[in-house]
């Protein structure tokens, strides 16, 4: 039985694995979309939302803990400047993976694009979190002259 196993081998040691993640999220932050296998992007995704999340709350703590992660300063700055802000009202599903018709020539393993959501120039546009949706909702009421549809 499968229990509390967190995350794939991607057939690696864990300390190439690892090394391996960081430089993609570092990747992901600098460049906001990149190529890759479906499963390293799957796994990908869970590191990067995380990182994310360290952005949004902001502190000191977390800048230490996403530096553990990121490779680079000038990444590490861009996370907390531009992508923390970004995201501020999504509670979460910050980055999208979309799988590729084409797979790779030398292996045909299957391929997929990882991008951040709400980004400009984006493959798919996203829905926006439901915070945004009931604030322009209430605007609407109010102009209308109906009290709120929130409890």
């Amino acid at each position: 039985m499968k229990k509390r196993i967190g995350f794939r081998k991607l057939g690696r040691t864990s300390s190439h694995r690892w090394a391996m993640l960081r430089n993609m999220v570092t990747s992901l932050i600098n460049h906001e979309r990149i190529v890759t296998t479906v499963p390293k992007a799957k796994e990908l995704r869970r590191v990067a939302d995380k990182v994310i999340t360290q952005a949004k709350q902001n502190s000191i703590h977390s800048r230490r803990q996403a530096d553990k992660i990121v490779r680079e300063p000038a990444a590490l700055t861009k996370l907390f400047e531009v992508l923390g802000p970004r995201y501020q009202d999504r509670d979460g599903g910050y980055t999208r993976v979309l799988k590729l018709s084409k797979n790779r020539r030398g292996d045909n393993a299957e391929m997929a694009v990882i991008e951040y959501v709400d980004r400009p120039g984006e493959v798919r546009a996203a829905r926006p979190p439901q915070s945004r949706i009931f604030d322009a909702l209430d605007d609407v009421i109010e102009k209308v002259g109906i009290k709120s549809i929130r409890k």
